[in-house]
């Protein structure tokens, strides 16, 4: 049986999505010193962690001007874009870059490719990867597509409850994000109930 390795992906926890920010998530910023928690231990168990960022260009459909859902937000180069300032980002994270096409909306952090133009899917396999736990903003959003599409890839997923929150665009909506996401087969845990699969073994690296 293949050996089982965890890591972590910290969806879209960037200025523009927390209170204060173009497209603000209510109680967004609640999420990072939890978030922060689950960096400290995943890396502390020699596990990867990746960082997804929206990143879209000034023209976009994603955006209402260009006939998109949503007011300009996460543009490139902009404070906006950038990582919420308390969110502990290591030097040497890896960064999943989604939404840069103008043509896609890009929810889901397996449309995003690493610095180097890996497709995420890949770059998960080429690190061994199984088990994908995940936390970030917003849950019946970029979350809900992430884990889906993590669960497509034949991941195991677990979402981290106490580090997601949700747009609730309509009433319900992340209720109805996380019930979809679980009878797809995707877990929930906590900081409380965190087990790590894949950490016996510490990488040097």
């Amino acid at each position: 049986m293949a050996e089982r390795r965890a890591a972590l992906l910290v969806v879209d926890v960037q200025n523009d999505f927390v209170p204060g920010g173009a497209l603000p998530v209510p109680e967004g910023d609640r999420v990072v010193p939890v978030l922060n928690e689950y960096i400290r231990r995943f890396r502390e168990a020699g596990l990867p962690v990746y960082f997804s960022r929206d990143w879209h260009p000034e023209r976009t459909k994603h955006f209402k001007e260009y006939g998109g859902a949503w007011p300009p937000h996460c543009v490139q180069g902009t404070p906006g874009a950038d990582f919420h300032p308390q969110l502990e980002v290591p030097a040497d994270a890896v960064i999943i870059t989604k939404g840069a096409d103008p043509e896609e909306d890009a929810y889901s952090a397996f449309q995003g490719r690493t610095p180097e133009g890996e497709p995420f899917a890949e770059r998960l396999r080429r690190d061994g990867v199984t088990d994908l736990y995940v936390g970030g903003l917003a849950t019946d959003y970029c979350v809900r597509a992430s884990t889906l599409d993590a669960l497509k890839q034949g991941l195991r997923v677990t979402v981290l409850l106490d580090a997601v929150r949700g747009v609730d665009v309509q009433p319900g909506d992340s209720e109805r994000a996380l019930a979809e996401m679980r009878e797809a087969g995707a877990a929930t845990a906590t900081l409380e109930t965190l087990r790590l699969e894949g950490a016996a073994t510490p990488s040097t690296s």
